[in-house]
């Protein structure tokens, strides 16, 4: 019995001794990471670089609630102007280039049309006729008055001289519609001021009236921005709303009003289009641009801190530090919502009344990384 005894109870203690050191490990490092964790999150600084922090108090305000629209910009429909051929024949000649800014009256491209040489030629034998009529009427009339000529003869004329004019009249108009330059050339000019934004036909193209587009005009100082818009957002949208539209190709942004809606919505994409008046006028601005809009659909209270207060841990974590009572500071993972004006919205993760770090919270974040 005493041969066997002594190393069963050697056995008995040899486990025993390592059952705690097995428990005891994970209790050791469960108290290591909550040390840890505990350091991470709450950091004290001596009152001489707490001059360096700037801290606000956390209160609720009245936050604009911003909708986001993709948009372009486009010219008025009053501003757009297009040119098409008032005869048919073939373009011989192209006078501008897209892009090139005309003055009503200037000369864009000329066509060779054998309509047109008829249509004056027409014209003149017109007004042949005219002079002839008219000579004729006043002949009658200077007989009469010598008691020589014949009142039927009279009225004859007057109705041949009211038919030459009314021929005259006509061919005068058919002329004036393609220009008043001799021979068969017609040039087609610009109708208002503008910037041509489009040519739609080829040196030696036929053209005929009742077709498409020669050329598009539009005015570059009357232009304004389209917006798509949700169907379901359209309810919460009004005549006269403010927005922001930002223009990433002039890196500039400027104050807009809504002004106008689509009756229709695309059945694809279950979008409308919104009109927007800028408010000012942008150098460098061309119909085509891309454009950001930021429209204003209301507001509502909630918590809002500078943007600086955020710090961004992770790629994805958004951290604020927090002044405790007792003088330390607390590391808070906080949600955000929009970024507007220098300030982003708060969802969770902080109280009104809370003392948040707005400038310096680098420095608070750089202290407890070293206490890791």
């Amino acid at each position: 019995m005493h041969r066997f005894g002594v190393p069963a109870a050697l056995l008995a203690l040899s486990l025993l001794v390592a059952g705690c050191g097995k428990n005891a490990a994970p209790a050791a490092a469960a108290k290591s990471e909550a040390a840890s964790d505990a350091g991470a999150r709450s950091v004290e600084l001596p009152s001489a670089q707490k001059q360096f922090l700037t801290i606000e108090t956390v209160g609720i305000s009245k936050a604009v609630e911003v909708l986001a629209l993709p948009g372009r910009v486009i010219f008025r429909p009053q501003a757009q102007s297009t040119v098409g051929a008032t005869v048919a024949g073939r373009v011989v000649a192209l006078l501008v280039r897209a892009g090139e800014v005309v003055k009503a009256g200037a000369p864009l491209l000329t066509v060779e049309s054998a309509d047109a040489a008829a249509a004056r030629a027409t014209l003149d034998v017109a007004a042949t006729r005219l002079a002839t009529a008219e000579s004729v009427l006043r002949r009658q009339l200077e007989m009469i008055e010598k008691g020589v000529g014949l009142e039927v003869e009279r009225q004859e004329a007057e109705a041949r001289l009211k038919e030459a004019r009314t021929e005259y009249e006509r061919a005068r108009q058919a002329v004036a519609l393609i220009g008043a330059e001799p021979g068969s050339r017609v040039t087609v000019r610009a109708p208002s001021d503008g910037v041509v934004t489009s040519i739609r036909v080829a040196l030696g193209a036929t053209i005929a009236p009742g077709g498409e587009a020669l050329v598009e005009l539009g005015d570059p100082t009357r232009l304004q921005v389209v917006a798509q818009v949700p169907e379901g957002d359209l309810r919460r949208m009004a005549v006269g709303q403010e927005a922001e539209v930002e223009l990433p190709a002039l890196a500039a942004r400027v104050a807009a009003r809504l002004e106008n809606f689509n009756p229709r919505v695309d059945p694809e994409s279950r979008r409308t289009q919104v009109y927007l008046a800028l408010a000012k006028r942008i150098d460098g601005l061309r119909a085509g641009m891309l454009a950001q809009v930021a429209l204003r659909v209301g507001a509502k209270a909630g918590l809002s801190v500078p943007v600086s207060a955020v710090l961004i841990k992770d790629g994805k974590r958004r951290v604020v530090y927090v002044e405790r009572p007792d003088g330390a500071f607390e590391a808070r993972e906080v949600q955000t919502g929009q970024n507007r004006d220098g300030r982003v919205v708060i969802l969770q993760g902080l109280t009104a009344g809370e003392s948040v770090v707005v400038r310096g919270a680098l420095l608070l974040d750089n202290q407890a990384e070293q206490l890791l």
